[in-house]
């Protein structure tokens, strides 16, 4: 199994410095490619310093001066925000800067607020469409003279400049959950990209069924699939019930800037009272613990053992979680050097 960071910049708080909290994106970044992780993902938000990432591909480009073995993947762009053109371009031109390290990872978006702001008007469904539209042409235009005539785009003959350093563009991951997303990804050849965000095992394996169902309706040979997942390694139990906790309060902002109802200022949405948190059980640590890959070495060892036994090829911690830089790095730190050696 591979192991990969999904990391961001997160700020909750006004007093933080945003020159400290890329370096401390840095300084992950820089454990994750010493530690021999195959790969760093990081994403694409707009307006939400709960996680800042406006463009992942300069993030990753600032992370490729840092390290030098990490693959360096979108996790992910969102496909309605981009015309294919500017996005062919764009992911071509990180690819030549990084010598030709890039992955790009394509979602439709989750965050209404963003949409509102972006695209007004926009639901969740016709950006699935617009993705769907996308992800197909960016391999045609990185091979030059693409033309297009769709429902959301239309253009003449293109072709990427530049183009990319690796043979065909960087491998496409598609950010699925329904059967339908998982089909279209599959079929067009793409690699799958996962995550049950709070849930667990029922949703993990309910992930790779679908993921297998697509499989065997496809001819073509079988993709690669990713598992993300809120990971927390701790040095003992009460370490470990103190990040169930952080967790917790983590998915009810999540939750909050989801719902996009709440007051958001300077970046930073509303603070949410204890009462607030205590009163959304479903986020309750007692939940995370049960859930998410959060435990001592051996739990965690245990858990993605029954990820490997499923298929998933790569496992993705998830490191954004509102911990101090202190504590998440030992948390990785534990992770690379007692949990990744079980695994080979």
């Amino acid at each position: 199994m591979d192991f990969s960071l999904f990391a961001h910049m997160e700020r909750t708080r006004p007093d933080q410095d945003q020159r400290v909290l890329r370096s401390d994106l840095i300084a992950l970044a820089k454990m994750a490619d010493e530690g021999g992780m195959r790969a760093i993902w990081t994403g694409e938000h707009h307006g939400m310093d709960f996680t800042i990432a406006p463009n992942p591909f300069i993030s990753l480009v600032d992370l490729s001066y840092h390290t030098k073995n990490l693959r360096l993947g979108t996790g992910t762009v969102i496909a309605p925000f981009w015309h294919p053109i500017a996005l062919a371009g764009e992911a071509a031109a990180a690819d030549l800067i990084t010598d030709g390290r890039i992955e790009l990872g394509i979602a439709r978006g989750a965050y209404s607020y963003e949409y509102e702001r972006l695209r007004p008007g926009m639901d969740a469904w016709d950006a699935g469409q617009r993705m769907r539209e996308t992800a197909p042409l960016l391999r045609q235009l990185w091979a030059g003279d693409c033309t297009h005539d769709g429902h959301y785009y239309q253009f003449p003959a293109t072709t990427s400049a530049p183009k990319p350093v690796q043979l065909d563009g960087p491998p496409i991951w598609i950010a699925a959950r329904d059967a339908n997303s998982h089909a279209f990804g599959v079929d067009n050849g793409f690699n799958i990209q996962v995550t049950p965000l709070w849930q667990g095992m029922t949703e993990i394996e309910s992930l790779m069924t679908k993921f297998n169902d697509a499989c065997a309706a496809y001819s073509g040979p079988r993709p690669k699939i990713m598992l993300l997942h809120h990971t927390y390694v701790g040095s003992d139990a009460d370490d470990v019930a103190v990040a169930a906790k952080e967790l917790s309060e983590f998915y009810c902002y999540f939750g909050a800037w989801f719902q996009n109802k709440r007051p958001v200022s300077q970046g930073l949405i509303e603070t949410l009272t204890e009462d607030e948190i205590a009163a959304n059980t479903m986020m309750s640590p007692e939940n995370m613990l049960r859930d998410l890959t959060i435990g001592t070495k051996q739990d965690v060892i245990d858990q993605i053992k029954r990820y490997e036994d499923l298929g998933y090829d790569e496992y993705s911690f998830w490191i954004d979680n509102g911990m101090s830089s202190e504590r998440k790095r030992a948390s990785l730190a534990r992770f690379i050097d007692d949990v990744m050696p079980a695994f080979t």
